[in-house]
């Protein structure tokens, strides 16, 4: 995609935004190459480990959810950085749960990730909301109600082909042993565009197939 959308743009920089690129010594806010935005499929992490905990996700129908938004650089990544930010409120916390279906996951990824970013808990769940509003889920892996095993490429064919722009480089597509657990996709740090991300890449799922299973 060309743009992944001016308003994504519009909002960081209203917001008090990203800040630019100045020097700025490994692991400090605002100090990153590129973001990576994961979309977890629901239906694996509830199979695999989540309907066992007794995850409050497992009890609603998601299909594909934000796993976070995080700053990496182009080898390795921050987290977990010295802020005075403020942690999300609880109202912000909860305003997040359909698209972050957990408030343990919103106060882990800001903490981890949120505060590596540059930016207020606000606005980084602002961005994120934005993110999952503007990256289109391809219509086929939106809800399905039957479990399938897909082909890995095709997943990432879909994704290319419902976000115009999107190259194989800047998406991987990642798996456990036999189900599909993530989409990630590497943005610009201006939020700009995407971006190629090869040591994500090197990480991508081998498996020609993976399963799906369904949304309940």
């Amino acid at each position: 995609m060309s743009k992944v959308a001016a308003s994504v743009v519009a909002v960081v920089l209203l917001l008090a935004g990203l800040a630019p690129a100045a020097a700025q010594s490994r692991g400090r806010p605002g100090d990153f190459d590129f973001w990576v935005f994961s979309l977890s499929w629901s239906p694996s992490f509830c199979e695999a480990t989540g309907s066992a905990r007794g995850d409050a996700q497992c009890a609603r129908p998601f299909a594909f959810v934000v796993h976070g938004l995080w700053p990496q650089w182009d080898r390795g990544y921050p987290s977990d950085c010295p802020t005075r930010q403020a942690e999300p409120t609880r109202a912000e916390i909860d305003a997040a749960l359909d698209v972050m279906p957990s408030p343990g996951l919103v106060r882990h990824e800001w903490r981890k990730h949120g505060t590596c970013s540059g930016l207020t808990a606000t606005t980084y769940l602002k961005v994120i909301r934005k993110l999952y509003e503007k990256i289109r889920v391809p219509e086929e892996y939106r809800s399905p109600r039957e479990p399938r095993l897909v082909e890995t490429r095709a997943v990432e064919r879909a994704f290319m082909a419902a976000n115009p722009g999107l190259d194989a480089g800047e998406v991987s597509i990642w798996c456990d042993a036999r189900r599909l657990q993530e989409v990630r996709l590497c943005l610009k740090k201006d939020l700009s565009a995407f971006v190629a991300c090869p040591e994500v890449e090197r990480r991508d799922c081998r498996s020609p197939k993976v399963y799906m299973p369904a949304v309940r």
